[in-house]
């Protein structure tokens, strides 16, 4: 009983030499593979496949995921981390502001590129790679803008008035300078989404990104390079989806910005 069991099994599926037996039909292993890479858009996958035969459409839509993701914590750390500088270098001034702004320019300074090739050198391509180069470069942005809104706040009488009644500078860097500097911070946290986009998809490109097989755009991109002659959607489509994203961020930043400025709502 054992060895009709075993025969049977045996003429169902037999491996050992790349091939898979069935029904009297012998199909390779690789077979379905090259049925199914490289095909142009259908009603199946509405975007076409790439060379390893899965479907853009759905790395797509993880990659705009995964995009999105990275971005916003990538600037709301980042955001945090130059504002509480920008408040502190601007409202105590001397030898604090200083230090704070040699900071900003050495990080203005620095080749986010060669830092990002030496980080994936010494870890590996990550995601973490990634939010580090983000933070390293968009910090200084914030702690820029937000130190001269607030040397500007700082000389306001509401400031003076909370100093006599005895406020704490934690207090009043708090409670009265950070509100009226929220509308700054989130319109320049908008305007930087599409910034930060392309940015993650250019380290992706380059290899010093979000690693494989994550759907991140850049890598998208990377694979097709190859395949532009026969498959050209490959690299097309994730192309497009930066543009018009990049895009929408903008127009909405410039939209966030106008509404949140009474003058502008004004007009």
């Amino acid at each position: 009983m054992n060895e009709i069991l075993l025969k049977d099994a045996e003429r169902r599926v037999k491996i050992g030499d790349g091939t898979i037996t069935g029904g009297g039909q012998n199909v390779q292993v690789g077979d379905q593979l090259e049925i199914l890479s490289r095909k142009a858009g259908s009603t199946k996958y509405l975007l076409g496949t790439d060379k390893n035969g899965m479907d853009i459409f759905s790395r797509l839509i993880y990659g705009a995921r995964l995009a999105l993701v990275v971005s916003l914590l990538g600037i709301v750390v980042s955001g945090i981390i130059g504002s509480s500088l920008g408040i502190i270098a601007g409202y105590y001034g001397g030898i604090l502001d200083a230090i704070i702004m040699r900071m900003v320019d050495v990080s203005l300074s620095i080749s986010l590129v060669l830092i990002a090739l030496v980080l994936a050198a010494v870890r590996g391509p990550s995601i973490e790679n990634v939010l580090i180069v983000i933070c390293l470069f968009l910090w200084s942005r914030y702690a820029r803008l937000i130190r001269g809104e607030t040397l500007q706040l700082k000389s306001q009488d509401f400031i003076a008035r909370a100093q006599v009644s005895g406020a704490s500078n934690f207090r009043i860097m708090y409670k009265h300078i950070f509100p009226n500097l929220a509308n700054t911070i989130i319109v320049l946290a908008t305007l930087q989404i599409g910034f930060v986009i392309i940015l993650e998809a250019s380290l992706s490109f380059l290899g010093a990104g979000v690693p494989r097989p994550n759907p991140a755009w850049g890598l998208m991109v990377a694979d097709g390079r190859e395949l532009l002659s026969n498959a050209w959607w490959v690299s097309l489509v994730p192309t497009v989806a930066i543009v018009l994203t990049v895009l929408s961020i903008n127009l909405l930043g410039d939209w966030v910005r106008d509404w949140l400025d009474p003058k502008q709502r004004q007009i």
